[in-house]
């Protein structure tokens, strides 16, 4: 199996850089495996009891791993909270790690930036042999 990972760039870039920060990471998957240049899929999570303004962080094709901040205790310096960029987005807008700092991640917002995967089966004897080593989810 193949799989290919493109980053396609459209629209142009913002005049003024935002910051945003993912918190909550250490009740997902953690920090470790982030590595700067990731990108990362902000969504707005409205169904969210604790938070109106909630944007939940995910990595493809891991799933969730943090919200971005939303209280002067969580926001660090220089970036910007959920609610300060909830409204400048309609469902999803995507991000780039510029900083991983003990358990919060940094990301520099990317308003043309868009990750697409293609995933290319090269055998179906590959399929059937995960398939009988019990890998294979359905």
């Amino acid at each position: 199996m193949i799989i290919q990972i493109l980053i396609k760039c459209q629209g142009e870039a913002n005049e003024r850089t935002v910051y945003v920060a993912i918190t909550g990471t250490n009740h997902y998957y953690g920090t470790e495996f982030i590595k700067v240049g990731q990108i990362v899929h902000l969504t707005k999570d409205p169904d969210n009891p604790h938070d109106q303004e909630a944007i939940k962080a995910e990595i493809m094709p891991l799933g969730k791993i943090g919200y971005v901040a939303n209280s002067t205790h969580t926001v660090p310096r220089g970036c910007r909270s959920a609610g300060r960029i909830y409204d400048t987005f309609i469902t999803h807008i995507c991000g780039i790690v510029r900083f991983v700092v003990k358990d919060t991640v940094i990301l520099e917002l990317a308003e043309g930036v868009e990750e697409v995967y293609i995933v290319t089966v090269k055998s179906d004897d590959l399929i059937r042999e995960e398939v009988q080593r019990g890998i294979a989810h359905d």
